[in-house]
């Protein structure tokens, strides 16, 4: 084989290597970076707005919220549109939700774009459109909602950037009580930290002692021999 020929090769199998090396460290550069911001309780106060609803539609990186009840913010919002994660944005995947899912919601409203956040050849993928709303992955913005129990980042010293952390569910009515200032961080600590199988074995120890005929202290005093 020519020097010349050996030259080019040995150019492509280095580029090729550069490439491969320079390909590594590319999903870094361009992933998700965030600083916590902390638990439900801690974000969804300062959020636009806060709604308990269930997702009716899911396209491209959004989906549809039908509102049941808003919690905080505008009431004339009865179906938000909300942008998930696409590129390098910070939001959870649209494959974390599925359509007829309930959840408690903490959005920001979009109020700008960045010059190449919309794309009107792929309008159902893209950073979103002003006065639709976002939802962050850099805190605990979300509850998920199953039958009247909502679990997620609810409470502070939950860890960092896990959603579904290891917890209690808590009912939704005192979610709501907290966002009206009726309940306290507190007892949301102390309800999400409880366990449903301790508290079961407590509940069928109080029936199963109800049960039981009343004891006769007395009697058993005087037949026990001294």
């Amino acid at each position: 084989m020519a020097t010349t020929e050996l030259l080019t090769v040995g150019r492509h199998v280095t580029g090729l290597f550069i490439a491969a090396i320079f390909g590594l460290y590319v999903p870094v550069s361009s992933a998700c970076e965030c600083l916590w911001e902390g638990s439900f309780a801690e974000v969804a106060p300062d959020s636009d707005l806060v709604v308990l609803g269930r997702v009716t539609r899911k396209k491209g990186n959004a989906i549809d919220v039908e509102v049941d009840v808003t919690l905080a913010g505008p009431d004339w919002e009865s179906l938000p549109r909300i942008w998930l994660k696409t590129r390098d944005y910070c939001r959870p995947e649209a494959g974390q939700f599925s359509e007829g899912q309930k959840l408690i919601l903490a959005l920001k409203k979009l109020t700008q774009l960045p010059d190449d956040g919309f794309n009107p050849s792929t309008p159902s993928v893209s950073y979103g459109r002003i006065g639709d709303y976002e939802l962050s992955s850099c805190g605990g913005y979300w509850l998920t909602v199953e039958g009247l129990r909502a679990s997620g980042n609810l409470v502070p010293g939950m860890p960092r950037y896990s959603h579904e952390p290891k917890m209690s569910p808590v009912l939704v009515g005192h979610v709501i009580a907290f966002l009206k200032g009726a309940a306290s961080v507190a007892s949301l600590v102390e309800a999400s930290e409880e366990d449903p199988e301790l508290k079961a074995l407590h509940r069928n120890s109080r029936e199963f002692l109800r049960g039981l005929p009343p004891l006769d202290v007395e009697a058993e005093s005087e037949s026990t021999p001294e």
